[in-house]
């Protein structure tokens, strides 16, 4: 396809869709050529991008990108830290900040249907005012959207005890590759009639189809939480802490951990009086009915005690609450402030490996002389280490990518996997053969071309081409 002489065609008939909603002149396209992840070594532009109103518009991107031969980029906030969001040449984005609205909440059947480009953060302030909640919450929820969250199965801290997006996905709208638009569901709570089509697109980054339209599941919202900061001389300490914390017989809404560094640099970046002292602290939530939250606080602070926690904080209001959690999600935004470049992992291990999960990031991070703020969602296994960088450093840049390779096959080693809640995107392609059952990898495939027989949706992504 000769994109060059088409491409007056090609802009001519996007404009015929939404003829106020389009860029496609070279100095707007530069930031859509980005996201939150590693910086590229080559620089795309998309040949436009395009801002569609509703689903029929969508449709229409679409069977001109199939037309055409192009690539189609979903994207919402562009907070993807694996580059599922990044253009590949010959590419239409298609952006979703006009598609915003919470179409539904129906307090009676517990569920919400909202527009992809709905923000979580957003979303349940609506929902407080009806005393329900959404319960994936992802550390950025202030800007990430409810069509990435549903992209990348997200979690969050919560994951723990209330499980991540694929548990609140009830049904979807997708357009799929040749524009055809799908109801995955009903809007149902409970539903086996047929194949789990909703949970085939969520987790599946834009690769098999473009969400338009999600109902959601709601919950109650609990009527008391509390915030427990358990300080540990090691990490050790801190991590086997944990394994009695699920053995005790109660569940925790969050069980994070923190390192040293990580506590530093976020009391640099935003002070709160976390204490940099010490080399780990467990961030602890409880919630629930206010008369079982106090009894359980009162079991938690035992075992923290029994288990070499040397300074326990426990929040006393809401207002507290909130700052520790302000002060926890600006984790990421403090690192910035180290480097250049942060790079924010992703892998999850056997809860009985976190220890020595923890331990072997350390040991890496000595290795290749890089620096690493450890944190992570301890109480499912799922770690985030913030890697501070100079990508501009070449020798810096090689031996974060030896890193990389020992980090991602330590995990798959032990057990566990690539992700938990980033994705795949480009930049974790290359272990994904290693990570899954050979035969599981080839039928997930044949599933793309199925869907994308052209391979246009999100090209290049997850898979090798």
């Amino acid at each position: 396809m000769d994109f060059v002489n088409n491409f007056n065609n090609i802009i001519s008939e996007l404009k015929k869709i939404s003829s106020d909603n389009i860029l496609y002149k070279k100095e707007d396209l530069y930031v859509y050529a980005y996201d939150t992840s590693q910086n590229p070594d080559e620089i795309i532009l998309p040949l436009a991008v395009v801002f569609p109103k509703n689903t029929n518009e969508v449709s229409s991107i679409v069977k001109i990108a199939d037309k055409y031969g192009l690539n189609i980029i979903p994207r919402a906030q562009g907070t993807n830290h694996c580059g599922a969001t990044r253009p590949e040449k010959n590419s239409i984005v298609i952006h979703f900040s006009k598609m915003d609205k919470i179409l539904e909440i129906n307090k009676e059947n517990l569920t919400a249907i909202v527009q992809p480009n709905v923000v979580i953060g957003e979303l349940n302030k609506e929902l407080d005012k009806l005393n329900l909640f959404f319960p994936p919450d992802p550390s950025n929820l202030a800007v990430s959207t409810i069509a990435g969250a549903i992209a990348l199965c997200a979690g969050g801290p919560r994951t723990f005890k209330y499980g991540n997006t694929k548990d609140y996905i009830i049904n979807l709208e997708v357009v799929l590759a040749d524009g055809t638009v799908i109801e995955t569901a009903k809007n149902v709570a409970k539903n086996v009639t047929g194949y789990n089509l909703t949970a085939l697109f969520t987790g599946s980054e834009g690769t098999l189809g473009i969400i338009t339209k999600a109902t959601i599941k709601l919950i109650p919202k609990p009527e008391a939480r509390l915030l427990t900061l358990a300080y540990f001389d090691t990490l050790k300490d801190a991590t086997l802490c944990v394994n009695s914390i699920i053995n005790s017989g109660f569940m925790p809404s969050c069980l994070d951990l923190l390192d040293k560094n990580t506590l530093m640099t976020i009391e640099n970046y935003n002070p709160c009086g976390i204490l940099c002292d010490k080399e780990a602290a467990l961030l602890i939530e409880l919630d629930g009915f206010r008369e079982s939250v106090k009894y359980e606080l009162k079991i938690l602070k035992n075992i923290l005690e029994n288990n070499k926690a040397i300074k326990i904080i426990q929040s006393q209001s809401e207002e507290e609450n909130e700052n520790i959690w302000r002060a926890r999600r600006s984790a990421y935004s403090a690192v910035t402030q180290l480097k250049p470049n942060v790079v924010t992992e992703d892998i999850v291990v056997p809860v009985s490996k976190i220890a020595e999960c923890v331990q072997k990031i350390q040991e890496l991070s000595k290795k290749y002389n890089i620096i690493v703020c450890t944190m992570g969602h301890i109480g499912d296994g799922n770690i985030h280490p913030n890697f501070a960088l100079d990508l501009s450093d070449k020798n810096e840049k090689e031996n974060f990518e030896k890193l990389k390779d020992e980090l991602f096959y330590y995990a798959i080693n032990t057990g566990g996997t690539l992700s938990g809640e980033h994705g795949i995107g480009t930049h974790k392609k290359k272990y994904l053969k290693s990570a899954l059952d050979k035969n599981g990898y080839e039928l997930m495939k044949k599933i793309k071309i199925f869907l994308d027989p052209k391979n246009i949706l999100n090209r290049n992504k997850m898979f090798d081409e």
